[in-house]
Parts: structure tokens; sequence; C-alpha cells
């Protein structure tokens, strides 16, 4: 009788690591680890870890983002380096030692814009908002390097996430923070519904898709004020939001590091049969489930 998978999801108290760890798919399966469980920068303790307990597939959800957004980057500059760089390159030489496959959700903020003839980024375009391609922030500088750490990696799926909203009223919610800051900055965006994200990963391993980056958004763009037009249509809020005149002023009045604000191509995802649910649908469906409604 053939051995159920078994998953080891490392960074458990995060808000996409919780999300993986209630996935009805794989909740049975699954061992979830913080930093307080087991050191997972020592590579003999994790590699030991990943052996005794039989993992078929490895999750990689740790990292630093900052809080309450990725401002808090430029003030920890150690912390994000280590979580979204040097971490991601313990686990490749773990993993590779042991033949274990796995997932590494890195993010979109490592471009700006569009690209020049007006698409969407693509997984084998160079980041063009990192440290190689300045002005950028700490942390998409870091998430940039953490994909450079990665480049060549055997049996490593590196997912690309953007903006995470679904229907729950959490502070890292795109929704909520729509409704809780007082002034907003008007931007064109790929965006992510954190359950799909996270469902699509796992597809990535139980449908056999080749191992490589992927853009993991919901197909689409989307701007702040579109967005704020449904949630006040959907009877989500009356609030009337208000918007900076310019990015200059939002980043003299609202901000410490430059932001990335960026579109997606996702036909690659698309194609394998991992793809999302058109941005409009997955947004309008989150507001209407909104649970501050």
């Amino acid at each position: 009788m053939k051995s159920p998978l078994k998953y080891l999801l490392i960074g458990k108290n995060g808000y996409v690591g919780k999300k993986f760890s209630s996935l009805p798919e794989i909740k049975a399966n699954l061992i979830s680890i913080g930093r307080n469980t087991l050191n997972y920068y020592d590579r003999k303790l994790l590699g030991d870890f990943i052996t005794n307990n039989q993992i078929s597939f490895l999750i990689n959800a740790a990292g630093y983002t900052g809080k309450p957004n990725v401002d808090a980057c430029e003030f920890a500059k150690s912390e994000c380096l280590s979580g979204n760089a040097v971490l991601p390159g313990i686990i490749r030489e773990v993993c590779e030692d042991l033949k274990i496959p796995w997932g590494h959700v890195s993010s979109g903020c490592i471009y700006s814009g569009r690209k020049p003839d007006g698409g969407g980024w693509q997984e084998c375009d160079e980041p063009n908002f990192s440290f190689r391609s300045p002005p950028c922030s700490f942390y998409s500088g870091t998430k940039a390097l953490g994909e450079e750490v990665l480049e060549g990696a055997e049996n490593c799926f590196i997912w690309r996430l953007r903006i995470p909203f679904n229907h729950e009223a959490t502070p890292r919610n795109y929704l909520q923070k729509l409704l809780n800051y007082e002034n907003l900055l008007e931007a064109e965006n790929s965006v992510s519904h954190l359950e799909e994200f996270c469902q699509k990963c796992i597809e990535c391993f139980t449908k056999d898709v080749e191992p490589g980056i992927y853009n993991m958004t919901n197909p689409g763009s989307i701007t702040t004020s579109q967005v704020t037009e449904w949630m006040i249509e959907e009877g989500l809020t009356k609030k009337k939001f208000n918007f900076f005149k310019t990015e200059e002023e939002f980043m003299e009045k609202a901000a410490k590091a430059p932001r990335s604000n960026c579109v997606l191509d996702t036909s690659k995802a698309e194609k394998a049969g991992i793809g999302m649910r058109p941005v409009e649908e997955a947004m309008i469906g989150s507001i209407s489930k909104f649970l501050n409604k």
C-alpha cells in the first residue's frame, strides 16, 4: 500500500502560512513548524526533521515582510535579508540533498509598472524593482535576491504572490487595509486571492506541474479606485475614500520606502492548469462575503 503524501510547512505563524495550514486537502497530512518549533536555519536539524517525518513535499512560507507594512523592513534589514534571501538558499541545499520537491513563496513586488510594450511582466523577465535595478524597497530587494539564490534549483517551485486578499477581516488583507488607511494611493496592480493562491500552489505538486517560477495572481489587474467603488456598490462600507494627489505626496507623507505597483502576466500558470479566477470575479466575491459587512 502506497504511503500517503506528507507535507512540511515552514512559517506556520505567518499570514500565508496560516492559510496553507487550513487547506482541507492537505490538513490531515501536514506538519507545520515555526521558529519556536525548529531552528530551520540549521541545515542538519532541518534535514533530520524531513527524513524522520518522511516528508514528500516542503512548503516555505517563511520570510520577513514587516508590520504593518514593508516600511518596517527598512529598520530591520538583517532579519529581512535572512528571512527572504538566506533561508531559501538553506532550504534549497537541504531539499536537493534529500531529493525532496518543494515550493517557495516569493513575491511579484520585484517589478514596477508594466513592460515597455504595455503587457504584464513574465516569469523570464529580469526584475526592474530590485537592488540591481534601483530604486526599490529593501523588502523587494531581498525578495529578488531570494529568487537569484534559487536560480537553477532542482524540483523547486517559486510562487510569486501579490497583494493577498480574501473575505476575512484581518490586518494583512488588502480589503481591510483599504478600510484602515486614511488616504490611499491610486495604482494599478495584480493581486492574489489568498485561498486560491495556496490551493494552486499545492496543485503544482499533486498535478505534477513542471517546476519553475510562476506568477500566481488572478488574471487581469485592478486599480485602487476600482476596488473602493466595488466596496461601496456591494454595501461593504459608506466610507468616503481619500486619495493622495500624486505618488510624490504619498512618499512625502505616508511612506519610508518606494512601493512596487505592477502587473504580472499569468499565461504560464494558466497553460500549466493552475490558473486562478479572473481578478474582478475574485475581488467582488470577496467583498460581498467580507466579515465586516
